[in-house]
């Protein structure tokens, strides 16, 4: 028997599996650990009769899940070519008796210990003697995956306690694991003081560099001849530098040295842009070293620097253009030409000309529609147009977000229309622009090529970027479209993690099991009501599975759990209703006498203007 990784695409479920069928088996229970740690113990297969194929003898729900997985990362646009490829134990050409056998082994024998005693024993094994490839030989697992798992049987005792009782977050857990013995003993006295800040999650990886975390690649010197002490992160790509100010010393110096050498080779100058400050191109001008460019060293907090070759300011460029202008004159004899129209002159012909072209476009709505866009998209110094920032502090909630259907949908969306455009696809908004008149033509010019179907698509995502979290407004659209959230989110962890009202999760628990349950578990812990309200979330633990639920504060039309108030969403809702009311009862439009002096202008009949517009 070998170990290796296989491609997914080049595995099926052997007949032999005493797992095979048509139908997929459930997975739902090991899905959340495949998708967060991938699949750890090898499927065990054979070659078939494809070109390098092998099929499963036994681990064909961990192959089911893996597919899974693969297929949302494709989906989100984050493919991860590891996620791709199952870890295998390959057995030799044997009859169905043999591959039978190993299934049944496989499947009726397994031990499940977990997370926290698997580091252990791990961890006891090193101390027997044995060699990280040793342990990963015998439990068919990669090298780093054991050094992640003995990192994490290091920790101290107390900490694989508090997270064993899940009193403490994965993310917290693996950043730990960056920290020596005395760092850890100090993060768990203030994890036992109440009156104390405890820093976890991605602040965590801060508090433990001392304010700064400083990846090893942001380094413009030869980090291994440096000999500064680096950290590696198992869990990560990066190592981080453990003194940040030993890292600055050293930093420093190389960006003084880059500085130098570009004044060496003829630059105007080289200009260190300190972390306080910041380069903003669009605040300058490209301009080459026989028109006095000079380079810019962008360097940020996070030891990470930007080199910016060749820029002046834009009140040099205008010096350098009216010497060129003046030069040029003075080659001549003649003095620069004098402006055929004065200043006023030419305000004069702009307000007439503005005035006829928007007169004329009151006729020409499509143009109208798609200037609009350009100028939502492109900005002007009348638009400023700011796309929703979807800012949150916990890195849970983001990741929930992330990994949304909804978000991915409206991510593939907006990468088309990036697209059409003829955006880069890596731009992280449509909209955001900063005003220049250049791009707004541009955009204007692509968007008059389009059919109407497109430009609309356009501003569905135009909107859907500038739409704000929270309001009104996403609400009444959701009514009005009637999004139902059943189809496009699920209850996942960062959901559970935030309930911790007892009476909230009792009227859950109602919802999804019945008032019979809810009044039997009324006195017990939350941890308790989540875990009921789970299993009939994912049909497990012997309870009837409760499909499409949705919290109240979630739907459309949203409502609430109690009568405390305080739920967002539903005062959203009230204003929308409010407005929508207003509304419903204006005066119609032939109430007022539209021919009376100030009488509003009665809106048109839509087949009327259609006819009026097609002539």
């Amino acid at each position: 028997m070998k170990l290796d990784f296989i491609p997914l695409d080049k595995l099926v479920v052997s007949k032999a599996n005493m797992r095979y069928g048509k139908k997929a088996p459930d997975v739902s229970d090991i899905l959340p650990t495949v998708r967060s740690r991938g699949v750890i113990q090898p499927v065990i297969v054979r070659p078939n009769c494809a070109p390098d194929g092998y099929e499963i003898v036994a681990g064909s729900r961990r192959f089911h899940a893996a597919r899974i997985v693969a297929d949302e990362r494709r989906a989100t646009g984050d493919a991860d070519p590891d996620a791709a490829m199952l870890p295998c134990a390959i057995l030799d050409d044997g009859d169905d008796a043999d591959a039978i056998e190993a299934s049944m082994i496989e499947n009726m024998a397994r031990l499940d210990p977990d997370e926290v005693t698997q580091w252990e024993n791990f961890t006891r094994l090193v101390r027997e003697g044995r060699k990280v490839e040793d342990i990963a030989a015998t439990f068919g697992l990669p090298d780093l995956t054991i050094r992640r798992v003995l990192a994490l049987g290091n920790l101290l005792p107390r900490i694989r306690d508090l997270y064993r009782k899940e009193q403490i977050d994965r993310a917290t857990v693996r950043h730990l694991t960056l920290a020596s013995k005395s760092q850890q003993k100090a993060w768990l006295a203030l994890a036992e003081d109440e009156d104390s800040y405890v820093p976890t999650g991605h602040q965590l990886k801060a508090w433990l560099f001392g304010g700064q975390s400083i990846p090893a690649k942001h380094a413009l010197f030869d980090v291994e001849a440096s000999g500064l002490a680096t950290i590696a992160d198992l869990f990560g790509d990066d190592r981080y530098f453990a003194d940040a100010d030993a890292f600055w010393t050293v930093q420093n110096e190389a960006i003084e040295a880059r500085r130098a050498a570009y004044v060496e080779q003829g630059w105007a100058d080289a200009i260190i842009v300190p972390p306080s400050d910041h380069f903003s191109t669009w605040e300058y001008e490209k301009a080459g070293k026989r028109k006095g460019g000079r380079v810019y060293l962008d360097v940020r907090a996070s030891g990470e620097v930007t080199i910016h070759e060749g820029y002046v300011s834009r009140k040099e460029a205008a010096r350098i253009a009216k010497a060129e202008g003046s030069e040029n004159g003075g080659a001549t004899g003649h003095k620069p030409a004098r402006p055929e129209i004065t200043s006023t002159m030419q305000t004069y012909v702009d307000l007439h000309r503005h005035a006829a072209v928007r007169a004329a476009l009151t006729g020409h709505p499509a143009i109208a529609l798609r200037l609009m866009v350009a100028h939502a998209i492109g900005g002007s110094h009348l638009w400023r147009v700011t796309p929703e920032p979807q800012s949150t502090r916990n890195e849970d909630v983001r990741d929930s977000l992330d990994n949304g259907k909804a978000e991915a949908d409206f991510d593939e969306r907006r990468r088309a229309v990036l697209a059409v455009l003829g955006f880069s696809a890596e731009e992280p908004t449509v909209t955001g622009g900063n005003g220049d008149d250049y791009g707004v033509v541009g955009i204007f010019q692509r968007l008059l090529d389009l059919p109407d179907t497109v430009v609309m698509e356009v501003i569905a995502i135009v909107m859907g970027e500038t739409l704000a979290c929270g309001s009104a407004a996403v609400e009444a659209v959701g009514m009005e479209i009637g999004v139902d959230m059943a189809r496009c989110w699920q209850a996942d962890d960062a959901f559970f993690e935030l309930i911790r009202d007892r009476e909230v999760l009792t009227r859950i628990v109602a919802e999804v099991a019945g008032e019979t349950v809810a009044s039997a578990n009324a006195g017990e812990k939350t941890k308790t009501l989540k875990r009921i309200v789970r299993d009939h979330l994912d049909g497990t633990n012997g309870r009837e599975r409760r499909e499409n639920w949705v919290p109240r504060w979630m739907a459309f039309p949203p409502a609430a759990y109690t009568a405390r108030g305080g739920v967002g969403t539903v005062a959203a809702h009230a204003k929308a209703q409010a407005a929508r009311e207003i509304e419903r009862f204006r005066p119609s439009d032939d109430e007022p006498d539209p021919t009376a002096p100030g009488a509003v202008m009665a809106t048109p009949d839509p087949d009327d203007e259609a006819d009026r517009l097609a002539a």
